[in-house]
């Protein structure tokens, strides 16, 4: 009764909380009690686009006695204050912390909120080469062009105030949090929280649903090897880096599973049998797959990257 009734305040709540967050987004904000304590709002279908303002990611917060702990923080400043505001809706104890599963740019451009209200950031190490190379800035002129006027092309990124290089637990409000490195996987610098009390784990983008993920060139095979890892926790609840929570993660959300070895298997048989990429593409049966959400945006940029590192071991086997 109380968890239905927490569910119902959040939704109201968040619908006034996008009447005076950011001026022009399309989308409310709707956070929704999926445990006592613990609220999550999920983003749309599909990839970032101009359609849908680049609203396509989750994030999840933890309300304790003492403050909130955010994990991520979607994909855009608007979205990010956007977010705050509706935190602010739910409860007007002070974000304490925000934790990021990964830098990847629709989890952490919405960080600028956060930072100005104060808000201590933590992220895994392994992202400042991200941060530090040239793939952050191309990614940013890539979404300033796609988002604009949501993401400009000069925006600063924003960095942790603490960068991880191990597990860490703590507890804030009587409430315990356990972060956990499962990098790399999605990215190198994959992070979980585990929330044992609530029965809640937030995985970001180790585990999809209901779309095709974003793999690229990927350690997929560590990434399988990961997502067993993080099933064999048995959540009550898993809050995915997109797509609907989870009560059954083993059986909702496979198909990351499926299709990650499915593409190992494809461009692994390509480049044992030395068969050009286009061709291998043009071969392989996508039908399973065709669709599902980010599909067209995504496969054959997954498909290649899974080329390139089915390439690399197989150098590595020799």
């Amino acid at each position: 009764m109380l968890r239905a009734w927490l569910t119902s305040l959040a939704i109201v709540l968040s619908w006034a909380a996008n009447a005076d967050g950011p001026k022009g987004l399309r989308y409310a904000i709707q956070p929704k009690a999926i445990a006592p304590h613990t609220f999550f709002v999920q983003g749309l279908p599909g990839v970032a686009s101009a359609e849908n303002q680049g609203f396509n990611s989750n994030a999840a917060f933890v309300v304790t006695s003492e403050g909130v702990v955010v994990i991520d923080v979607l994909g855009t400043p608007a979205l990010g204050q956007a977010l705050l505001s509706a935190i602010r809706h739910v409860t007007q104890k002070p974000v304490k912390r925000v934790i990021l599963t990964h830098y990847h740019a629709d989890h952490f451009y919405g960080l600028q909120a956060f930072k100005d209200a104060g808000a201590e950031i933590w992220a895994h190490r392994a992202a400042l080469d991200y941060l530090d190379g040239e793939e952050a800035p191309r990614r940013l002129a890539q979404r300033a062009g796609d988002l604009a006027p949501w993401v400009d092309a000069k925006m600063p990124l924003v960095r942790a105030d603490r960068w991880l290089d191990k597990d860490e637990t703590f507890t804030l409000g009587g409430i315990r949090f356990d972060v956990a490195y499962m990098g790399p996987a999605h990215s190198p610098e994959d992070l979980i929280v585990s929330v044992p009390s609530e029965g809640v784990v937030i995985s970001g983008d180790i585990l999809y649903g209901g779309r095709i993920p974003f793999v690229g060139e990927a350690d997929s095979k560590r990434w399988l090897a990961t997502t067993e890892r993080l099933l064999a926790l048995k959540p009550k609840v898993l809050v995915p880096g997109h797509g609907a929570i989870s009560t059954n993660p083993g059986k909702d959300l496979a198909l990351t599973r499926e299709y990650l070895t499915y593409l190992r298997q494809v461009m692994g048989k390509a480049v044992e049998d030395f068969t050009p990429f286009d061709e291998a593409y043009a071969k392989a049966d996508w039908s399973r797959y065709a669709k599902v959400p980010a599909f067209d945006a995504a496969n054959r940029i997954n498909a290649y990257g899974q080329y390139l590192v089915m390439e690399r071991e197989l150098l590595e086997k020799k």
